[in-house]
């Protein structure tokens, strides 16, 4: 029995006064339980106008908005935002105030006593990896941008919401510190999850965070949502494909595991040799592969078992079985849902 979804959009479209072009045009899209949707596209698709949408920071002028199951179209839309928790890239933090009490925001809003607040705002802060000790008395202009952005991450949890709107939450983070973000964001999302709606216009980081990405174009039109190792497989038209690229589409062999493989076995020609090529593990992807073969320049590289010793090779002609199996697949997969087969989403 499939779930009912936390998220369902049907049919919303939103035309700002004063212009005859929908910004968002009839947008149907449903995001379960736990689930982590990314919206991807070019600059001006409709992506952040949606999650205003989602939220009713701007109002729909068509369609209806369902949040696990209750029509939100026409409720209050200050009820409504408390039970949404909302990251934006600006961070938004309030700089007159303390970091505890900015992540404090909307519990006092919702008028927990302060016993209660107090430990959330520790709670929060610890789960983002902030001291409460060494961080709450401080102000946002004593903070680096990644310490910001946890503060961020923690305010919008604060009332503990089933929902979270995430609007480029790491763009303006430099790439060390945002793939640390990225990392811990996951690890949370393993603990705590929520259902999630995050918008990117990178696409390597939407195939990192998704579990599912929604591909949009002009107005917000849906030309592909699915995960992202049926994306990278089987790009559904022109638009997907020059949006993903053709470099990006080998990722999808990081879905792979070296240990799921038939491996090359190393025979006594092979064994003096072993030592010259990469070396990586049965838990490694096979995207880690194909990483060690370049570096070694080998075209092959060595997989360690868990007792230290060579269990055998991975050559390229594994990789190149691998996209071919994960693109037939996904042909399947679309074929199905063509033909009204599939129960799969």
């Amino acid at each position: 029995m499939t779930a009912e979804p936390m998220i369902r959009l049907d049919h919303v479209s939103k035309t700002y006064p004063g212009t005859d072009t929908p910004a968002v045009t009839e947008l149907t899209l449903e995001i379960d339980p736990g689930e982590i949707l990314v919206l991807v596209g070019p600059s001006g698709c409709g992506k952040s106008t949606t999650l205003r949408l989602i939220n009713r920071m701007i109002e729909p002028t068509g369609g209806r908005i369902y949040l696990d199951g209750d029509d939100v179209t026409d409720a209050n839309p200050d009820q409504l935002r408390r039970r949404i928790g909302y990251v934006i890239q600006q961070i938004g933090l309030f700089p007159h105030q303390t970091i505890a009490e900015n992540v404090a925001t909307v519990p006092k809003m919702l008028r927990w006593d302060k016993k209660r607040i107090t430990a959330r705002v520790d709670e929060l802060l610890d789960m983002v990896g902030l001291d409460p000790r060494v961080y709450g008395d401080r102000y946002p202009k004593e903070l680096s941008g990644g310490q910001a952005q946890r503060v961020g991450v923690a305010r919008a949890l604060g009332a503990d919401p089933s929902i979270m709107l995430m609007d480029e939450p790491f763009g303006a983070i430099d790439p060390i510190t945002r793939e640390s973000l990225q990392n811990e964001f996951l690890r949370l999302q393993d603990e705590l999850r929520k259902t999630i709606v995050f918008v990117t216009h990178d696409i390597d980081e939407a195939i990192k965070m998704g579990d599912r990405i929604a591909i949009l174009g002009k107005q917000s039109m849906v030309h592909q949502a699915d995960t992202p190792e049926r994306i990278l497989a089987y790009p559904v038209d022109d638009f997907v494909r020059s949006f993903i690229g053709a470099g990006t589409a080998m990722r999808g062999l990081a879905f792979e595991r070296v240990g799921d493989l038939d491996l090359a076995p190393i025979n006594g020609e092979h064994a003096g040799r072993a030592s010259s090529a990469g070396s990586i593990t049965v838990e490694s992807t096979l995207y880690e592969a194909l990483e060690e073969m370049l570096r070694t320049a080998s075209g092959k590289a060595v997989v360690m078992g868990d007792d230290g010793q060579p269990a055998g090779y991975v050559e390229l002609s594994h990789l190149s079985a691998a996209l071919r199996t994960a693109q037939n697949e996904a042909r399947l997969h679309y074929d199905q849902l063509a033909a009204g087969t599939s129960g799969t989403r």
